[in-house]
């Protein structure tokens, strides 16, 4: 197939019928520049096409859906298997692309089958997508294919890459679950302001009577909130944006909040572990590879999840440049325990710096885990209990009232 050009043009993907060299039809999809040049790529696979179409594109989120990390990695994982399988390269990308729900994802696999196919080098192809693959994915890619184990090194990938994704998602319920149950407990509260209290209230004012102080605190909240509910909702909304973009374009705001985020009750001490688990692993997988360790220590640092170990790794890597051994260099930023740092220095001594960071990263990891579940047991009951006390308040508050009039008769 003809290079892609340099050009703005986009692939588009195309669904064919044929016949292999064999005589036996075939069939299945590719992606190109033109029909012309579908056809050009087939023939050059030993197909004779017999009929081209293009396939429209879905309409729906086209231009807007996302390549997630659990996608990339299953990728990566299916890709491993059927090289290991014995299938050859560019048949497993065509397998794999053909597969793919998402037309975002299947769009850059076809791209990469496209630059394989062309001669070229399979991190070569991965690397012209690096929202997709970072430098890290390809340089490993390109490690295994130089030492001509691209399925040991995939296989490798996959497993960390699987490991990352695991840890993540126990952060991500760390902090959505207390989120969510706090969320629906300000609208179960501000729904019971705004349409339950007001129809209490039409009942109150016929009893002409004095009213408890909880009743009449509670009656002016609710007429507060229906006054000014507007500005409650624009808060609620505008307040979380504005920390969203600023933590997105400012670096400093970005790191004073992951600094703040380290030193919360509870999350702190789990999102710390979590990011020595996440450097320990891509350090290990990095190294073991044969990269070098000031680069590994670069894939490190972007790969922590948290600002305030982003800048302390990359001070130790600066400080590994001008000849510091790592146990020092982590040493010196304050940033690790002791633990860490007395187990990369048994590492380093005893050459065998991958399989001791490996190690550190299983500990923390299941600290993670121990914690998250912990966490999880600990805030049910008490997020229970607090929503049950706000919402129980506030029916009392109407209540109470109705039994004082009660007891009069």
């Amino acid at each position: 197939m003809i290079k892609p050009e340099k050009q703005k043009q986009p692939y588009s993907v195309f669904s064919w019928h044929g016949v292999d060299q064999s005589g036996n039809k075939a069939h299945g999809e590719l992606q190109a520049l033109s029909l012309n040049r579908a056809k050009i790529y087939l023939r050059k696979q030993g197909i004779t096409p017999k009929r081209i179409r293009k396939k429209k594109p879905v309409r729906f989120g086209i231009g807007k859906q996302k390549i997630t990390s659990r996608e990339t990695t299953l990728f990566t994982r299916q890709l491993a298997t059927m090289l290991r399988a014995g299938v050859p390269l560019i048949q497993s990308l065509n397998v794999i692309a053909e597969g793919l729900e998402n037309a975002a994802m299947q769009t850059v696999i076809f791209s990469v089958r496209n630059e394989v196919a062309d001669g070229h080098m399979l991190s070569m192809g991965l690397r012209k997508h690096p929202k997709v693959f970072d430098k890290l994915f390809c340089n490993l890619v390109e490690a295994g294919e130089q030492s001509g184990s691209l399925d040991t090194m995939l296989d490798r990938l996959a497993m960390y890459q699987e490991k990352t994704e695991r840890i993540k998602t126990k952060i991500q319920k760390a902090l959505y679950y207390p989120a969510a149950v706090i969320a629906i407990g300000i609208l179960v509260i501000l729904i019971l302001l705004l349409k339950v209290i007001p129809q209490f209230e039409s009942l109150f004012n016929s009893f002409n009577a004095e009213l408890p102080a909880i009743t009449r605190a509670v009656l002016g909240l609710s007429e507060w909130v229906q006054q000014g509910w507007w500005l409650i909702v624009s808060l609620l909304t505008m307040i979380p944006l504005f920390f969203i973009r600023s933590y997105k374009s400012s670096e400093l705001f970005a790191y004073r909040m992951d600094a703040l985020m380290l030193k919360l009750p509870v999350i702190g001490p789990i999102l710390r572990k979590s990011s020595i688990a996440r450097f320990s692993r891509t350090l290990s997988t990095s190294f073991a590879s044969g990269v070098p360790l000031i680069e590994s220590m670069a894939s490190a640092a972007g790969a922590a999840g948290n600002r305030v170990f982003t800048r302390a790794i990359i001070q130790a890597r600066d400080n590994i440049s001008v000849g510091q051994q790592l146990n020092f260099a982590l040493k010196t930023t304050q940033a690790f325990p002791v633990m860490v740092i007395q187990l990369v220095s048994i590492g380093e001594e005893s050459g065998s710096l991958d399989s001791m960071l490996n190690k550190v990263a299983d500990f923390y990891e299941e600290e993670v885990d121990d914690a998250v579940e912990s966490m999880t047991t600990l805030l049910e009951p008490i997020v229970v209990a607090v929503l049950g006390t706000m919402v129980g308040g506030l029916v009392l508050a109407m209540y109470l009232p109705i039994f004082k009039m009660g007891s009069l008769f």
